[in-house]
């Protein structure tokens, strides 16, 4: 079987790799997937500008980084700028809403807040998969990159579920709430449990990281927020396996 840490510092093959800003800027307006942008922290002119413009439009994230993170992806001559070509085709959040009414299909996304290993992400893609989830929801900054690791240990789920990725996970649950979709919050110290929520509504299941939870902004403006009870009195439970159990229960309910 094999090993996923092996896997983890592995860098991006060259043929999934655009360098310089004028290659990156011309992937962006033919509208090339791409993962991620790396330019040198100390360029700062009007073609970065003009790239992060693009970058921000296309929802791309961008960082800035030293030159040994650049040369770390030896590519020879990279003039400042790498971007990583996606292996994931990302979904407009309200295209996939209109499409699920448009077909009499009922919504169920699921939003990460702060998930940072990707080996988490991957399981809950495949969970989410399984369960027929709308989509991921995820924000361009402060999750784990959908690379090929994630993929790999999602078991391929990755490369069928649409994902979105949106530069505010705040205007991601407002567009949400526009469109008559519930926003649930999972929250160890809730009131309600999974079992006294009605999953047979349009709705999005927010998934905060193991650590830090869900961000209190977010919680916020949540509907509601609901807990998995424990008997056992533990105190948490692995990210991903928690997703799949309100998942599951969600389907249970529409299923009934």
């Amino acid at each position: 079987m094999k090993n996923f840490r092996q896997s983890r510092n592995h860098r991006p093959k060259k043929n999934r790799l655009i360098t310089g800003a004028t290659d990156v800027i011309r992937a962006l307006k033919e509208n090339i997937q791409l993962d991620r942008i790396f330019i040198l922290a100390t360029f700062n002119n009007a073609v970065t500008d003009q790239l992060k413009k693009l970058a921000a439009e296309c929802g791309v994230p961008v960082n800035k980084v030293p030159i040994e993170k650049l040369n770390s992806f030896n590519t020879g001559e990279h003039n400042g700028c790498v971007a990583m070509l996606s292996k994931i085709k990302y979904s407009n959040l309200q295209d996939l809403i209109s499409f699920s009414f448009e077909n009499s299909l009922l919504p169920l996304f699921v939003m990460l807040d702060g998930i940072t290993d990707i080996r988490n992400i991957g399981a809950i893609a495949r969970s989410a998969y399984a369960m027929g989830v709308t989509a991921l929801i995820i924000p361009e900054k402060g999750v784990g990159a959908l690379n090929e690791d994630a993929i790999f240990t999602s078991a391929g789920a990755l490369e069928h579920l649409p994902v979105c990725r949106v530069n505010s996970l705040m205007k991601a649950v407002d567009e949400l709430h526009l469109n008559g979709i519930k926003v649930y919050a999972t929250e160890m110290t809730a009131q309600k449990n999974i079992f006294e929520v009605d999953f047979k509504d349009p709705c999005a299941i927010v998934m905060g990281g193991e650590e830090q939870g869900i961000y209190p902004a977010s919680l916020k403006i949540c509907d509601e927020q609901l807990k998995i009870p424990m008997p056992g009195n533990f105190e948490s439970l692995n990210v991903s396996v928690a997703t799949g159990m309100v998942l599951y229960e969600a389907i249970r309910q529409r299923f009934r």
